[in-house]
């Protein structure tokens, strides 16, 4: 996939020129993260590099504040009685380089970005599309090979942005000051759309940059910064003493997703699914969300949330914490003897207050069984890490795709994508839900995943700040936080 030419000079001025805007208010964003991240190109992104695609090079569709998909190239769309074809109207526009976004153009551009997440999660969730086509005018048609429900969702994801000679054509332009990214609105008139009369004076540019978090929460506590995005449980605890007793800056996003231990070697009796599940049932999910400073979170033991309507049945459920530890105990020194101790454990954790209190607290539970689990940076090898991810969709399918086979170093379970493969092509809804709960059974009973709760996403944000509202997938797009409400 060619580069993201981040720095459209030459727009970003004749923007700037245009909308009258130069001189407005800018807001500054703190983004925790690497310098570079804001910049980044690929599909592999971080959350400021997902930020800053999704603000200039927006995809068919897009996100706004509160995590529902809406328009963007595309302006309206409709779907087929059969959920096999989305045919999309494009807005009456141009790309970057001046050309009419056309039916054509929008189709190579999103063939382009499909092919470029081969070898993702996300590439999984995109497989049911069979054609891209173009069709008269502004008409662009996405042909599936069975229904996707969540078709919009996976297209308003950043990665997808359309690229035209690798570049995206808004709506905000990007202009590179030092490790600084500095993003402002471009004017509706110019993307094709309806502009009111006082556009200019309810806009204003964003300042982004990238740090760790020590330093984006130090910048917040000292009013260098209006906003920080991107906070994980590992920081936490870095927010929770900058917003103080009231809390009032932080915010926590009701995101789903996975937020658990993969086995990633088969070392001695991790090689069993039976053993593995021993050392499952001796964590005490309950107490990590007050062990985090969190008493609103509750842990799962299940790998995906059931399907709404439906009862939630956790495993173990008729057993105390007391019950399975004895149970688990007893089970584990039978796996010593059978198959090998490897020793302690080496879980993999990112720095930070929030990942000591997490390790703290599996490694009391997991001696009250008989293993000692030692913990090693991140990017070192060991026998678990952490998985903590954010669902792009809330169905059972993006689950299995992130531990599928295909994805995961290390155990998986070959028999939940077959279940998945067996999917390819079913046009009935029901079937296909029956499939994925066969699929997310059989990768439960082969303990390779290791449940705890759902993933943590914080902000920080003042109260004056306008265009942000926490929702279920966690992003935070910027042409909101550009507007000043004047």
């Amino acid at each position: 996939m060619r580069t993201l030419r981040v720095a459209l000079v030459a727009l970003a001025a004749a923007s700037l020129s245009a909308c009258g805007i130069g001189s407005a208010p800018t807001a500054e964003i703190d983004v925790i993260g690497a310098p570079g991240d804001p910049f980044e190109a690929g599909v592999r992104l971080s959350t400021a590099g997902q930020l800053v695609r999704a603000a200039t090079a927006e995809g068919l569709v897009g996100l706004d504040e509160q995590g529902r998909v809406i328009p963007a190239v595309a302006d309206r769309w409709i779907v087929t009685d059969d959920g096999l074809s989305y045919i999309f109207r494009l807005r009456d526009g141009s790309w970057p380089d001046g050309a009419a976004i056309s039916g054509q153009s929008a189709r190579e551009a999103l063939r382009l970005a499909i092919a470029g997440v081969a070898g993702t999660s996300l590439a999984l969730d995109l497989a049911a599309i069979d054609d891209v086509r173009a069709m008269a005018g502004r008409v662009l048609e996405i042909r599936l090979r069975r229904p996707v429900p969540d078709l919009l969702q996976l297209l308003a994801q950043p990665e997808l942005g359309l690229l035209r000679d690798g570049a995206g054509g808004g709506p905000m332009t990007l202009r590179r000051s030092g490790q600084q990214a500095v993003l402002t609105p471009i004017a509706p008139g110019r993307l094709g759309l309806p502009q009111p009369d006082d556009w200019n004076e309810g806009q204003r540019s964003l300042i982004l940059q990238a740090l760790p978090a020590h330093l984006a929460t130090s910048r917040f506590s000292d009013g260098k910064t209006d906003i920080v995005l991107g906070g994980r449980f590992a920081d936490l605890p870095l927010a929770q003493a900058v917003a103080g007793l009231a809390r009032r800056p932080l915010k926590v996003d009701p995101a789903p997703g996975l937020f658990g231990l993969v086995v990633v070697t088969t070392r001695g009796w991790l090689v069993v699914p039976e053993c593995r599940e021993a050392m499952s049932m001796a964590i005490d999910r309950d107490a990590i969300g007050p062990a985090l400073g969190l008493n609103g979170w509750s842990g799962t033991t299940l790998i995906a949330p059931p399907p709404a309507g439906t009862a939630s049945a956790e495993r173990w459920a008729d057993r105390t914490l007391a019950q399975r530890r004895n149970e688990a105990a007893a089970r584990l020194a039978r796996c010593k003897v059978r198959n090998g101790d490897p020793g302690p454990l080496r879980l993999a954790l990112p720095n930070g207050p929030g990942s000591d209190a997490l390790h703290a607290r599996l490694a009391d539970d997991l001696a009250a069984v008989g293993i000692a689990l030692a913990r090693v940076p991140p990017g070192v090898a060991g026998d678990l890490r952490l998985i903590d991810a954010v669902a792009r969709y809330p169905r059972g399918e993006w689950y299995l795709h992130q531990l599928s086979c295909a994805v995961l170093r290390g155990p998986c379970s070959e028999a939940a994508d077959a279940q998945l493969a067996a999917m390819e092509g079913e046009t009935d809804l029901a079937k296909s839900a029956q499939l994925t709960n066969e699929a997310l059974g059989a990768a439960g009973l082969a303990n390779f995943y290791i449940p705890l709760g759902t993933p943590i996403r914080w902000s920080l944000v003042r109260d004056r700040v306008g265009g942000f509202l926490p929702n279920s997938v966690a992003f935070h797009p910027l042409p909101p936080l550009a507007q000043t409400g004047e």
